[in-house]
C-alpha cells in the first residue's frame, strides 16, 4: 500500500528485522491496523552458489519455533537451510601449559536425553526475514512504510511519527524494534545501562571435511595471555562452532577486541588454522580439516538495557529493550518471546482500553521481567566466571562444569530454560 499524510492505526511497529517483521504480523493476525515503519530490503538476494551462506545465523529455541508456526512462516522456510542441533558439547578453559594438571570441563546436552526432538534450529538470519517479507506481502492489515522517522510527538491519545518523506502516522501504541540504538527509545527518553566488554563479536563460516553429526560445540578459552595482568580485564574470549546444512559449520569468537581484528585480518586459510587450533584438537577429530566459505565480520558486544521497557503509548521489544552476551545464543529468542508476550497483552485487553494505555503496557514489562533477570545474570555471570585469571579459578570453575554435567536433573532445568 501507498503510504498516505493522514494514516491512523492502533499500532506503530519502528524496525525491520526478524523482531520487527514478526511482531507486525502478529498483531495484524489478532486483528489490528499495523503500521510497518522500516526500509523495505533491498532487491532480490538469491544465491548463485551452494557456499553463500551468511555469516549471520541465529539459533531458533521451541519458543520461538512456536511463534513462527503461529504466524504460518515456520513450514515456508526451506528446509534445506534449517539445520537441527541435537547435541552440545560445552569445554571449560584450560591451560595452554603442558604440565598445568587443571582439570578440563565438559559437559554435554543431549536432545534424545532430554526426550525433545533438538535443541535448537540454527537458520540464517536473512532466509527468516525473506520468509516474514513474503507474509507480510499477503498481509493486509499490515501497511508497510518504505521510511524512516524523523519526527515523534506524543500526546494523551497517542502518538504521530511524522517520516522522511514527510507522511505523518498517528498511532495508540509505537512499538520500538529498532535494535540497540534504538531511534524510538531515544524520542521517548529513555535511558539504557550499558557495559562495554570490551570484545567483538567475530563469525565466518566454514566448510568441514568430516559431518558435524549435529552438534553445537563451544569452548570458554579464558583470558588472551597478555590480558592476564590486567586487572580490570573482563575478556574470557568464547568460541562456539555452530551447525550448519551440510558439512559446513558457523563460528561465533567472541574475542578481545585487538585479538578480533587480528582474526578479521586474517586470509580464509589462516583463519580456518586458528580456529582448528584454538579448539584444544577436537575439530581436528571431530571434523577434519576446515575451510572458510565466508568472509569474517565483527560486531562489538554490549550487555545493555533500557531502564523501562514501556511508557504511555510506547513499548520496547528485542534489542532496544535488551542485549544480552551471545554466548549462550539467546538474544534472539529473548526477543521473539517479548513479541508473543506484548502478542498476549494486547489479545487480552479490555475493551474499554487503548492500546497505548500504560496499564495495559506494564502488564507486558512485569511478564517480561523474570525471564530476562535470570537468562541476563546466567549470561553475564558465566562470562564474568570465565574472565577470572589465575589457576585457582580455572580449577574451581572446571570442577563446576563437570560437577553440572553429573546432575542429569539440573542439566533438563537448564535444557528447558534453552528451549524456551
Amino acid at each position: 500500500m501507498s503510504s498516505t499524510s493522514s494514516s491512523r492505526f492502533q499500532i506503530a511497529v519502528v524496525g525491520g528485522g526478524i523482531v520487527g517483521k514478526a511482531c507486525a504480523l502478529l498483531l495484524a493476525q489478532q486483528g489490528m491496523q499495523v503500521a510497518l515503519i522500516a526500509p523495505r530490503p533491498a532487491g532480490d538476494t538469491a544465491r548463485t552458489s551452494e557456499d553463500e551462506w551468511d555469516s549471520r545465523i541465529y539459533a531458533f529455541s521451541s519458543s520461538s519455533q512456536a511463534l513462527l508456526e503461529r504466524l504460518r512462516v515456520w513450514e515456508a522456510l526451506d528446509p534445506a537451510r534449517m539445520q537441527p542441533v541435537r547435541d552440545m558439547r560445552v569445554f571449560g578453559d584450560q591451560s595452554a601449559c603442558e604440565s598445568d594438571p587443571t582439570p578440563h570441563g565438559d559437559l554435554h546436552f543431549s536432545s534424545y536425553a532430554a526426550a525433545v526432538p533438538q535443541l535448537a534450529w540454527i537458520i540464517e538470519s536473512s532466509h527468516v526475514e525473506r520468509t516474514l517479507d513474503t507474509a507480510l506481502r499477503f498481509q493486509h492489515q499490515v501497511q508497510w512504510f518504505d521510511d524512516t522517522g524523523e519526527g515523534f510527538e506524543r500526546d494523551c491519545d497517542g502518538v504521530t511519527l511524522t517520516l522522511a518523506s514527510g507522511a505523518r502516522v498517528r498511532a495508540a501504541c509505537v512499538v520500538g524494534a529498532d535494535g540497540a540504538r534504538s531511534w524510538v527509545r531515544q524520542q521517548a527518553h529513555i535511558c539504557t545501562t550499558t557495559r562495554r566488554y570490551r570484545q567483538l563479536g567475530v563469525v565466518a563460516n566454514f566448510r568441514c571435511e568430516l559431518p558435524h553429526q549435529d552438534t553445537a560445540w563451544q569452548w570458554f578459552l579464558g583470558c588472551p595471555q597478555k590480558l592476564m595482568a590486567d586487572e580490570e580485564a573482563e575478556n574470557g574470549e568464547i568460541l562456539a562452532l555452530l551447525p550448519l546444512p551440510g558439512n559446513r559449520v558457523s563460528m561465533v569468537w567472541s574475542a578481545e577486541e585487538g585479538h578480533a581484528r587480528e582474526l578479521v585480518g586474517l586470509s580464509p586459510e589462516a583463519l580456518a588454522a586458528t580456529v582448528m587450533q584454538a579448539a584444544s584438537g577436537a575439530v581436528g577429530a571431530r571434523f577434519g580439516t576446515l575451510r572458510c566459505i565466508t568472509p569474517a565480520q565483527g560486531f562489538p558486544l554490549v550487555l545493555q538495557r533500557a531502564e523501562q521497557f514501556v511508557q504511555p503509548h510506547v513499548a520496547l521489544v528485542g534489542d532496544a529493550a535488551h542485549v544480552i552476551h551471545p554466548l549462550a545464543g539467546q538474544g534472539m529468542n529473548l526477543g521473539l518471546r517479548d513479541v508473543t508476550e506484548l502478542g498476549r497483552v494486547m489479545a487480552d485487553k479490555e475493551a474499554f482500553r487503548a492500546e497505548g494505555d500504560l496499564r495495559l503496557l506494564r502488564r507486558y514489562e512485569r511478564a517480561r521481567a523474570t525471564d530476562l533477570l535470570s537468562l541476563t545474570a546466567a549470561t553475564d555471570g558465566l562470562h564474568r566466571l570465565f574472565s577470572l585469571p589465575g589457576s585457582p579459578a580455572r580449577v574451581m570453575r572446571n570442577l563446576g562444569i563437570r560437577a553440572v554435567g553429573r546432575q542429569s536433573t539440573l542439566k533438563q532445568f537448564l535444557i528447558g530454560r534453552a528451549l524456551g
